[in-house]
C-alpha cells in the first residue's frame, strides 16, 4: 500500500495538488512514472507555407499531405543533387550541417519533456559536449586524409599528435563542469539528461562521422545507399497510399505490408539501375583525396576492379527470355543489391525506432522544420542506420590497404623512422625474393 507521502507526490506530479507537497519529499526510490505520466510536448505547427495551402485549400487532408509531401521532396532532391554537383566539400558540409540539426532536434524534445527549464548549464553543457565529440572525430579525419597538408603546418602538427590528449581534456573539462552543476533537488533529473544528451551525440556524431568516412570511399559508397533509402521511402509511401490495406506495425499504423513489399522491389533495381549509371564516372566512383598542392578535393584515379565492366553468365532460365547468355555488369552492381536490400529491408527499422520514441514521448515528429515531412531527423532516422551497415560493409568485403593513405602516413615520420621502415621493407623484399640482395664487392 502507498503512504499518504506518496499519493501526494503523485497527485503533486499529475498536476492536482502542486502547492502543500516539494517534489523532493517523495522515497528516493520511489518512481512511480509510467508511459501516462509523460508530459505532453508542445505540439509542432504547421509551417506550410501560405501559397501552398491557398494552392490546395479545396482538397481533403489526405491528398492535401500527399501534395506537400511530393512537392516538398522534389525540392529536397533538387538541392541534394546541386550540392552533389558542387563537390565533396559541400557534400561534408551538408552532413555537418544535417548532424547538428537533428542533435539540436532530439536535445529539444529532451529539454522539454523532462520540463528542464531550471537545470543549470543543461543547453550549454550539451552543445560544449558536441563540440568536443565533433573536435575529436574531424580531427581524426584530418590526421588520416590530410596528412601531407599538416606537415607543412607546424601549429597544426602540435594539434594532430596531442590530438586525442587534447579531445579528452576537452571533454574532461565538459564532466567536470556538469559534476560541478550538480545541485540537491534535481539529482536525478540531471543524470537522465547526462544520458540523454551521450545517447543523442552516439545516434548523430558518430553515425554522421561513419558517412563522412564512406564519403571518402568514394562517392558513390555514399550516393547509392543514401538514395536506396530516398527511393525506398517513396515508393513504400506511394504504393501504400495507392495499394496499402495491411498494417504492417503498430508502432507506424500507417506503414502497411503493400508498401513494404512495393518499396523494396522498387529499391532494388533502383539501385541497380544507380548503381550502374554511377559506376561510369571517375567523379563518382575514385576515392575523395585531398590535394595539398591545388587546395583542392580531387577525384581522378584508374578505376577498381569494382568499377569496369566484367562478363557474367545468365542463369539458364533467363537465357531463354533473355535470348543470350551472358551480360556485361559492374561488379558494383552486385553490391549495390546487398546494400538496396538492407536500405528496404532493415533500413526501415530505423523509422519504427522513431516512431517509438516518438511515441514514447507523445509527440508527431521532431520538429516541424520540413512541411509535411516533420523535422531533420524525421527525414534522416533510417539514414543514420544505413551509414553504419555501410561502413562496416566496405570495412568487411571491400577495403583492402590503401597505399596513398599508407604513404602520407609514412611522411609524416621522422627521418629515422622512414630509414627503418624503408630497411625492414627492403629486408622483407629480400626474403620474399622479388628484389635481388646486395652483391658484395
Amino acid at each position: 500500500m502507498l503512504g499518504c507521502e506518496e499519493w501526494k507526490y503523485i497527485l503533486s506530479f499529475e498536476g492536482h495538488s502542486t502547492s502543500s507537497v516539494d517534489r523532493d519529499e517523495r522515497p528516493p526510490d520511489l518512481d512511480l512514472r509510467t508511459d501516462l505520466d509523460v508530459p505532453e510536448v508542445v505540439p509542432t505547427t504547421d509551417s506550410t507555407p501560405e501559397i501552398l495551402k491557398k494552392a490546395l485549400s479545396g482538397l481533403s487532408s489526405r491528398w492535401k499531405n500527399w501534395w506537400i509531401r511530393g512537392i516538398l521532396s522534389l525540392a529536397m532532391i533538387s538541392f541534394f543533387s546541386l550540392v552533389i554537383y558542387m563537390g565533396s566539400f559541400m557534400l561534408m558540409l551538408l552532413v555537418l550541417s544535417i548532424q547538428v540539426k537533428c542533435f539540436h532536434e532530439i536535445i529539444t524534445i529532451g529539454y522539454r519533456v523532462y520540463r528542464s527549464y531550471d537545470l543549470p548549464w543543461f543547453r550549454t553543457l550539451s552543445w560544449y559536449f558536441l563540440l568536443c565529440v565533433n573536435y575529436f572525430f574531424y580531427g581524426e579525419t584530418v590526421a588520416d586524409y590530410f596528412a601531407t597538408f599538416v606537415q607543412r603546418r607546424e601549429q597544426l602538427q602540435f594539434l594532430i599528435r596531442y590530438h586525442r590528449f587534447i579531445s579528452f581534456t576537452l571533454y574532461l573539462a565538459g564532466f567536470c563542469m556538469f559534476v560541478l552543476s550538480l545541485v540537491k533537488r534535481h539529482y536525478r533529473l540531471q543524470f537522465y539528461m547526462f544520458a540523454w544528451t551521450h545517447v543523442t551525440l552516439l545516434i548523430t556524431v558518430t553515425q554522421s562521422h561513419l558517412v563522412i568516412q564512406n564519403l571518402f570511399e568514394g562517392m558513390i559508397w555514399f550516393l547509392v545507399p543514401i538514395s536506396s533509402v530516398i527511393c525506398n521511402d517513396i515508393a513504400a509511401y506511394i504504393f501504400g497510399f495507392f495499394f496499402g490495406r495491411t498494417p504492417l506495425i503498430k508502432l507506424s499504423p500507417k506503414k502497411t505490408w503493400e508498401g513494404f513489399i512495393g518499396g523494396f522491389f522498387t529499391t532494388v533495381v533502383f539501385g541497380f539501375i544507380a548503381a550502374y549509371l554511377l559506376a561510369q564516372y571517375q567523379y563518382f566512383v575514385c576515392p575523395v583525396e585531398y590535394n595539398s598542392e591545388t587546395n583542392r578535393f580531387v577525384t581522378e584515379c584508374e578505376p577498381s576492379e569494382l568499377f569496369q565492366l566484367q562478363k557474367y553468365s545468365i542463369p539458364p532460365l533467363l537465357q531463354v527470355l533473355l535470348r543470350r547468355e551472358t551480360v556485361n555488369l559492374y561488379p558494383f552492381q552486385m553490391h549495390s543489391i546487398a546494400l538496396s536490400t538492407f536500405a528496404s529491408l532493415i533500413g526501415p527499422f530505423g523509422g519504427f525506432f522513431a516512431s517509438g520514441f516518438k511515441r514514447a514521448f507523445k509527440i508527431k515528429d521532431f520538429a516541424d522544420t520540413i512541411p509535411g515531412h516533420g523535422g531533420i531527423m524525421d527525414r534522416f532516422d533510417c539514414q543514420y542506420l544505413m551509414a553504419t551497415f555501410v561502413h562496416v560493409y566496405i570495412t568487411s568485403f571491400i577495403r583492402g590497404p590503401n597505399p596513398s593513405k599508407l604513404l602520407k602516413q609514412l611522411l609524416v615520420l621522422q627521418p629515422e623512422q622512414q630509414l627503418n621502415v624503408y630497411k625492414t621493407l627492403k629486408l622483407h623484399l629480400i626474403e620474399k625474393g622479388i628484389l635481388q640482395p646486395p652483391l658484395r664487392g
